[in-house]
């Protein structure tokens, strides 16, 4: 999978926040976005995913305009939205009626550090933001895009993070951060 950025800027209201970006990415790829506090980081790995649509420009996947989020696409970020009523057990079942997962729900939790029957609004977190990976990790998914995805992760949180991020090498992955630890895990670089 190749996704392409030609002449990409955002602008709201009157000020443009970003503008002519240019680039490409392909699979087994892992890039971080970086920029200083209000550059655009966020809006941008937005666009790419197809949630936002840009001031101008286009993104194209494999050469064609991309038009909805695709389902193999997954995007977490400390502020998505995770269903807090729910077990993660129960909440891990919901995800798989959308998404085919590459393990069982068990050994989701296990390798997460998370009670599978504990309610998710009684989470740290922490524990919530490791529950939100858990659907970019365990998941099929293409094309992942993780927004500041350390934040409020504590030290074993951050290695479990990086663990499972190795293991990827078909997938192409988009990291928006000023992290130095996030940022140090990847391939390449889009600074804003």
């Amino acid at each position: 999978m190749k996704i392409t950025g030609k002449h990409i800027g955002k602008k709201f209201r009157k000020n443009w926040i970003f503008r002519d970006l240019n680039f490409e990415f392909s699979s087994g790829e892992t890039v971080a976005i970086t920029g200083k506090n209000g550059a655009g980081k966020s809006t941008l790995i937005q666009i790419i995913a197809g949630y936002l649509t840009p001031s101008e420009g286009e993104i194209l996947i494999d050469g064609k305009p991309i038009d909805d989020p695709s389902p193999q696409t997954t995007f977490v970020g400390p502020y998505t939205e995770i269903i807090e009523e729910f077990t993660l057990g129960e909440f891990l079942k919901f995800h798989s009626k959308f998404k085919t997962p590459a393990c069982t729900i068990e050994e989701m939790a296990q390798s997460a550090s998370l009670p599978l029957n504990k309610v998710i609004g009684e989470f740290s977190t922490g524990m919530k933001q490791r529950a939100r990976l858990i659907t970019a990790f365990f998941f099929e998914n293409d094309l992942i895009f993780l927004d500041e995805p350390t934040s409020n992760l504590d030290a074993e949180g951050f290695d479990w993070w990086k663990s499972q991020l190795e293991r990827f090498d078909k997938r192409l992955v988009f990291i928006a951060s000023n992290d130095p630890g996030e940022i140090n895990v990847c391939s390449k670089q889009l600074s804003l």
